[in-house]
């Protein structure tokens, strides 16, 4: 795990941050109970190698925070930043450019940018009475993969999931909460 700090965020103490980013990797996986002060000793028991770096360089936004976990031969990259001082949004998910609100409950697709997704999605969520809060996308080129951020108001039963994977289009769904 790779934590990045580039801008004015670099010029902080960034442990808490480091910290509290592996408590939210860990919690979801594990059965024992992850807080802030075991989890750095649960990652090095585990053989979790954590990294941070410090970029003061600046590039798209005056403070990124960028994760890097790489797992066997997949590696998985999540961006963050803040719009205004207090309103934090995802800004990229692995090779795609994103602009998502961090709250709530998510579905995260990896899809094929090919029409009839967004009105699919729609109706599966509308038949089974979950209200879509906000849609986001993203998308390195048009026609190719894509990635969608679906907020929802209440959490899709594990069977909903299983038919909105099989969507036409959907190369994979996960849901979170946050």
């Amino acid at each position: 795990m790779t934590v990045e700090y580039r801008g004015d965020v670099a010029e902080f103490n960034v442990a808490p941050i480091t910290i509290a980013i592996l408590k939210g990797l860990l919690t979801p996986i594990l059965t024992q109970i992850v807080n802030y002060v075991n989890a750095p000793i649960i990652a090095r028991e585990r053989g979790i190698n954590v990294k941070e770096s410090k970029v003061s360089d600046v590039e798209d936004f005056t403070s990124l925070i960028t994760l890097k976990v790489k797992a066997g031969n997949k590696t998985g990259v999540v961006s963050g930043a803040l719009y205004n001082k207090k309103d934090p949004r995802i800004v990229q998910i692995d090779e795609f450019p994103i602009e998502a609100i961090p709250e709530g409950y998510m579905l995260i697709l990896d899809n094929n940018d090919k029409p009839g997704l967004i009105g699919n999605i729609g109706n599966i969520l509308g038949q089974n009475n979950i209200n879509i809060a906000k849609m986001h996308f993203g998308r390195v080129k048009a026609g190719g993969k894509a990635i969608t951020v679906v907020g929802i108001d209440s959490p899709v039963p594990p069977s909903l999931l299983e038919q909105i994977k099989k969507l036409p289009n959907v190369l994979s769904a996960k849901q979170i909460k946050l």
